[in-house]
Order: structure tokens, then sequence, then C-alpha cells
């Protein structure tokens, strides 16, 4: 079996989605934004070989709306936990536990992440270079987290949604023995400063997703 890659979503219209950019671009385009930026994601992974892609959704009475979403060939699998940790240790033991040599979640919030880094993040694994791989975020949190086998203990105790997520993280799988590889930095959009950010990369260059470009095109004329 390959590594499985799975993207943390949420189902765009189903929840709340973005709520930290509701007051500046309201809460319709801020949904539509997201719904954006899983679209191209799930799409830029449908793209990748080598790996078995999947979608991690929530809420879990949206299956079927997130299955007219999900490209063929992606498992959907209901996210499960009280919290964030909970929900990503789950994950990752419940796909490593399907026969999969590695697991690894993703974010959906950081539209311009270059592939290339979650390939390397499965290949690492794969070839058993780490224990742990972790892409860090800009803000201290983190855009990708895989594991060969189940490390409940990488997520408790980790103050999430703030700038201390990574810290900890790589503090705690020193504590535990685990080999680390760390990808390279990259920003996701949770603020206005963030999308600002967005924008402006994606206005300098040709490339970058497709839908993601288009709709961030039409807040920024």
């Amino acid at each position: 079996m390959s590594p499985a890659v799975a993207v943390m979503a949420k189902v765009p219209g189903a929840t709340t989605v973005k709520s930290r950019l509701h007051p500046s671009i309201t809460p319709e385009r801020a949904t539509e934004l997201y719904r954006c930026f899983l679209l191209d994601r799930l799409d830029a992974l449908a793209a990748l070989p080598g790996i078995a892609p999947v979608v991690a959704f929530t809420p879990n009475e949206a299956e079927s709306a997130m299955a007219a979403l999900a490209p063929p060939g992606f498992a959907l699998v209901p996210q499960r936990g009280a919290d964030l940790g909970q929900r990503l240790a789950n994950l990752l033991a419940d796909l490593v536990g399907r026969g999969h040599p590695a697991s690894i979640a993703i974010d959906s919030d950081s539209p311009t992440l270059p592939m290339a880094y979650v390939l390397e993040a499965a290949l690492t694994l794969e070839k058993e270079g780490a224990d742990v791989v972790l892409g860090p975020c800009d803000d201290g949190g983190y855009y990708l987290i895989g594991v060969r086998a189940p490390q409940p203990a990488l997520f408790e105790g980790i103050p999430w949604s703030t700038e201390r997520v990574t810290p900890v993280t790589l503090e705690k799988a020193r504590g535990l023995g685990l080999r680390v590889h760390l990808l390279p930095s990259w920003f996701d959009v949770d603020t206005e400063a963030d999308l600002r950010r967005l924008h402006g990369e994606l206005a300098a260059g040709r490339d970058g997703p497709a839908r993601t470009r288009a709709f961030v095109g039409t807040i920024y004329r």
C-alpha cells in the first residue's frame, strides 16, 4: 500500500469556516473562499503519484456533501475526537491500522503550499528516514504532520491555536525519542493580513490554485 495523505476538511456550508475573516469579507464570502481552498487542495492531491488520497471531514452528518466535492479515488473518513489533537491522533492511527506504511494529515488552509513538500513527507516516512514529519507554519502551527506508527502522546497537551504548537510538538517528539524530519515553513490563511499576503503572492505570479486565484481576485479588485 501507499502512504495515506489525508486533507483535514470542514464541509463548506455545513459548519462555520474562516470565522476570523467574517468581519472583513462577510461569512458568505469566507465560506466560498474556503470552498475554493478545499477544492484546489483536493485537486492538487489527486495529481500526486504514489500516495493514497483521503478526506478527513467534519461534521460527520455531511458525508454526502463531502462525497459530492471530493474527486474520484478519495477515501472519505469522518473525523472523531473531542479536540484537534484527538482527531489527528485517531485519524493517523486509523490509517496506519488499515495497512498504510505511513499516514499524513495536511491542512486545507494553505492554498499555495507546494505539493513537493507533501511528496517529500511521504517518501521520507515510507523509506523510514524519520518517525515523524512536520511542516511548520509561519504562525507557529503546522500545515502537515505525518507518522509511521500511532503516536497519541504527540498530540496530548498541545496549546492548539497558539504560536507554540510546533515548538511544543517538537519538544514532545524529542521526549519520546522520535526522529523528526522538518519540512520548509509555509503560511496558512486565517486572518485578513494572511489573505492580503495570499493576494500579493498570487498577483505576483502566473501559477497557483485556479479557484482560489479567481475568487481572491474578486475580493481585491
